[in-house]
């Protein structure tokens, strides 16, 4: 079995002790020993983060009555993220600008970052999460419009093939009334 074979498991139903083993061939496979005593318990170590950095956190989606009609927009900015490629089980990690123009309902402002955590706890590619967010926003918020920037540097990128550290990549999704131009950047 191949590693990713037993992570494509774990979305479903962790299966810890299937991952761990898979680590360790892996890591067996690669030239490693593993009775050194300092890569001995590294396959649980693995599968722990991984599994920690691909499971999505719940939360509850609070929203308050838009009592005093505020029609501007609500911009969140620099939400900070990390996430991991979907190609290459490597971190992309940046900020996230997140707005919106209320509608009949007002947010709770830490459930936009709430949001951005929630979609990046996948196995992701940028462009995906930026769609995510936006489209989670839209359809929980019956927002007049939702808009997502998110800026982010792969070590998919930084550390091996181009090895080009301190690229950032923009991605941007708007829906409804938000423009790139509300949300202040060129995209």
């Amino acid at each position: 079995m191949t590693i990713l074979a037993a992570l494509d498991d774990l979305r479903d139903e962790p299966d810890r002790d299937r991952a761990i083993a898979a680590v360790a061939e892996l890591l067996s496979a690669l030239g490693r020993d593993l009775d050194d005593e300092e890569l001995s318990d590294t396959p649980r170590r693995v599968v722990d983060g991984l599994l920690e950095m691909t499971t999505p956190i719940e939360f509850s989606f609070t929203t308050f009555p838009n009592t005093e009609g505020y029609t501007e927009l609500v911009l969140m900015r620099d939400i900070p993220f990390t996430s991991l490629c979907r190609h290459h089980l490597l971190p992309f990690q940046g900020v996230a600008h997140v707005a919106y123009l209320p509608g009949e309902r007002l947010v709770g402002l830490s459930k936009l970052a709430r949001v951005v955590e929630q979609y990046a706890h996948d196995l992701q590619v940028q462009e995906s999460l930026t769609a995510q967010i936006a489209d989670a926003l839209e359809t929980r918020l019956a927002a007049r419009g939702v808009g997502v920037v998110v800026e982010a540097e792969h070590l998919c990128m930084s550390v091996r093939g181009v090895r080009s550290p301190g690229v950032r990549t923009i991605t941007s999704a708007y829906r409804g009334a938000v423009t790139a131009r509300d949300m202040g950047r060129q995209s």
